[in-house]
């Protein structure tokens, strides 16, 4: 017993030493590249801080003896070559939380409440959807006038620049027809794994803000390291009055050729 006890007592000195260094220490430097840029390799957390992969590996190891990071294979789309791929790394719940998280028990009791004074099932589901419409709602008025501000940005970049000043680290890359929303944290990940309301209130907004459907790929409530949402490039169709079309040499009555 005495043994486990002080088990526990190192995890969580090794936790307090990285969540809450009286300086930015090197290993809170590769968490939060983890927390920043989703599932990442040795050699990408190597790159990116401008250090040795032996010292990010000396890091890594610290974070998985801590219980804040773990690993797993990279996961590899289309060919892949000889050997096993490559390790990645990310967070763990206990690595999210030490990045302050805003969620608890009781905001998880209170929404039990409200969806069973609702009366459960059906009407408590449509309860907690509402409340979490209505959460968003704020943040939506808020968003939309950012996204009105200047022409540099694409809408999804300007998005996930007011996301980030939030706390939810989002970035956007850019994919085949469209681009992806990625948000590395999610400060109410922990709320949404039990009440998938949020996450889908959220896509809602993201529609409505964007002017277009879009795609909830992953979540991090579900497991994933990073919520990926995609947003497809708005498709152009050609009017009438538009001059930069071939004219055809055989009359065409009122309406474009198909």
């Amino acid at each position: 017993m005495r043994e486990r006890e002080e088990g526990s007592e190192a995890v969580v000195e090794a936790t307090a030493s990285v969540a809450m260094p009286s300086a930015v220490s090197s290993r809170e430097r590769v968490a939060r590249s983890i927390l920043d840029h989703g599932p990442s390799s040795a050699a990408d957390l190597a790159e990116r801080l401008g250090v040795t992969q032996p010292a990010v590996r000396r890091h890594l190891d610290s974070l998985l003896a801590a219980g804040l990071v773990t690993a797993r294979e990279q996961k590899v789309y289309g060919h892949r070559g000889r050997g096993r791929p490559a390790k990645v790394f990310l967070l763990t719940d206990s690595g999210r939380d030490a990045f302050y998280q805003a969620y608890d028990q009781l905001a998880a009791d209170a929404l039990r409440f409200l969806a069973e004074a609702a009366g459960g099932g059906d009407a408590g589901r449509d309860a907690l959807a509402a409340f979490a419409r209505a959460r968003l709602a704020r943040d939506a008025d808020r968003y939309r006038e950012a996204l009105g501000e200047g022409d540099e940005l694409t809408p999804t970049e300007k998005l996930a620049g007011v996301l980030s000043a939030d706390g939810y680290a989002a970035t956007v890359r850019r994919a085949p027809l469209g681009e992806q929303l990625c948000q590395h944290h999610c400060p109410v990940a922990h709320i949404a794994e039990q009440f998938p309301q949020f996450c889908e209130a959220e896509t809602e907004v993201f529609s409505q803000l964007l002017g277009t459907h879009v795609q909830r790929l992953a979540t991090i409530a579900h497991g994933d390291g990073v919520c990926t949402t995609f947003v497809p490039t708005p498709v152009h169709m050609p009017s009438a009055s538009d001059t930069s079309s071939p004219v055809s040499s055989s009359p065409v009555s009122g309406r474009n050729p198909v």
